[in-house]
């Protein structure tokens, strides 16, 4: 074993210089999102009555539930912190170490790094060991650089090192999951696919069963579901983040014996040889053959996604029933169970949108990669065109995630519509077209970044970064109007409100096709590979 590891010192210092650096912002975003929590609560709710009116605003909405998680105590800034913070920074700890494991493993194999690291006195073992212990150590990084900013903006000390921990622990875990699929791959975007598709669904699955409030043993076979119950502000139980270490001990074990016996450059699930010759005849084609997989994957992750708030939404009058809040603001008669209703399908579609918005911005940046890895200029130095060759891609980014959103939303409303909850098919479906043009904004920004400045590829996720802090968070803390109507689905409509404003759609129409302009026009005009 000592020889397999040979050489993983130095490797670790010179990864930490060279990548440590994009682990970063992960850090500063769980830091913002928890220090801001503290801060920002006595802020914008002072009083005991607007404390309670929070509670009933989330108790309103089960989607915020499926987000966040159960709200245990909105009543003071910890319970409040605990509640945004829990489940959404895990989420973040997660994503970036995913993202980083594979970088420094199966992703160096493909770009042939890793092959240059092995000509030297490199033991096979330890690219796999730099990447785990670098992750590792930025996991903890994260949760005392959390917990000490947080402690300083007013959070008090047990259940702000908690909560932090469970960011840590999370981060943990999903180290040892990218490790795994990074070994199970045979190139780094399937590897990033199959972690993150992964932490998804335990995700998704984690909010369901609070929302719906399953049976306790859901809770405890999901690993998310240790994080939450840690319950910080409330209990602040720190065991099950026992089980949450046990777990990364196995998947480590567990990558570390797959890594020793599979082949070099290789995954233990081998892709399938392609066609003799080439079936592809048109650029549209070779676009579909060349994100075929994760399309697939995609389409049945939103017929999942569909039934899932599907049934959420059969169970909503039993969910809000259980609510002593709301049923006290429906007996005044401020609002009636069918606005909740409808604000409840606005929300869940919305966030059926960004969440679809990511594949068709994963197909414009796949744009970036094949340029990068020299496979696009073969392509354009025949009879194709540049605008044909990148038309061909956005089309695609555009009406993948248009497809997904309608198969969600369908699913949604043939669930709704036949539960007692007054919701109609045909409101729900048109809602989900009300929904799309908002989507197409998050991707055009995308396209514009590909096309214009591909060097800041980062940015080709700032739409879906946005969208999903204003539109899921903003309402939370009280933005501004205008604020939240940075955010393209703001403007989307409630189609079954007499008084529903067709206008902003129109307006971020307008932003799309700004954004397509200026994505065409830099892709015909700059040069490859720049």
């Amino acid at each position: 074993m000592s020889t397999a590891l040979t050489g993983t010192p130095r490797l670790l210092r010179a990864t930490v210089r060279q990548d440590g650096r994009l682990l970063a912002p992960w850090i500063l975003l769980t830091t913002a999102l928890s220090a801001s929590s503290v801060l920002i609560y006595p802020l914008v709710f002072p009083t005991q009555q607007d404390r309670a009116g929070l509670a009933t605003a989330i108790g309103s909405n089960p989607a915020l539930g499926l987000i966040f998680g159960p709200a245990y105590d909105l009543s003071t800034a910890d319970g409040f912190n605990a509640w945004r913070s829990l489940a959404l920074g895990g989420f973040l700890a997660a994503l970036g170490m995913i993202f980083a494991v594979t970088r420094a493993t199966r992703a160096q194999e493909d770009s042939g790094q890793a092959e240059l690291l092995a000509s030297g006195v490199l033991g096979r073992g330890a690219r796999l060991m730099t990447a785990v212990s670098m992750c590792l150590a930025a996991s903890v990084v994260l949760g005392i650089v959390t917990a000490t900013v947080t402690v300083l903006c007013g959070g008090g000390w047990e259940p702000s090192l908690l909560l932090a921990a469970t960011m840590s622990a999370t981060g943990w875990m999903f180290t040892g999951v990218a490790a795994v699929t990074a070994q199970l791959a045979s190139e780094a975007r399937t590897a990033n696919s199959l972690a993150v598709g992964t932490l998804g669904v335990l995700f998704l699955l984690r909010g369901f069963a609070y929302a719906v409030d399953a049976p306790e043993w859901t809770i405890w076979v999901n690993p998310l579901g240790w994080m939450t119950e840690t319950k910080p502000a409330v209990d602040d139980r720190w065991w099950p983040l026992l089980p949450a270490v046990a777990l990364t001990l196995v998947l480590l074990v567990l990558a570390f014996a797959l890594q020793a016996r599979r082949d070099f450059g290789g995954g233990a699930i081998g892709p399938r040889p392609g066609p003799a010759r080439g079936r592809d005849r048109s650029v549209l084609r070779l676009v579909v053959r060349i994100n075929r997989a994760p399309l697939i994957t995609w389409t049945v992750a939103f017929i999942a996604i569909g039934f899932v708030f599907g049934y959420l939404a059969t169970a909503l009058t039993d969910i809000l029933g259980s609510d002593s809040a709301v049923q006290q603001i429906l007996a005044a008669g401020a609002t009636s169970s069918s606005q909740l209703v409808s604000a409840f399908l606005v929300t869940i579609l919305s966030l059926v949108g960004i969440l679809a918005s990511i594949p068709g911005v994963q197909v414009m940046l796949k744009v970036r990669a094949e340029e990068m890895a020299d496979r696009l200029e073969p392509i354009i130095a025949a009879r194709v065109r540049r605008p044909q060759y990148y038309a061909s891609n956005v089309v695609i980014a555009l009406l993948a995630p248009a497809v997904y959103v309608l198969v969600a939303g369908t699913l949604i409303g043939i669930l709704a519509s036949g539960a007692d909850i007054g919701v109609q098919l045909g409101d729900v479906v048109l809602q989900a077209l009300a929904t799309v043009p908002a989507v197409w904004t998050v991707v055009a920004l995308s396209v514009a970044v590909v096309g214009a400045r591909p060097q800041v590829t980062l940015a080709a996720w700032a739409g879906v970064l946005i969208s999903f802090v204003l539109t899921i968070l903003g309402p939370t803390f009280r933005l501004w109007d205008w604020v939240l109507a940075i955010s393209p689905f703001w403007h989307i409509p409630q189609v079954t409100s007499s008084d529903a404003d067709p206008m902003g759609l129109l307006w971020i129409s307008l932003v799309t096709l700004l954004f397509l302009v200026v994505g065409f026009a830099g892709f015909r005009n700059r040069d490859l590979v720049r």
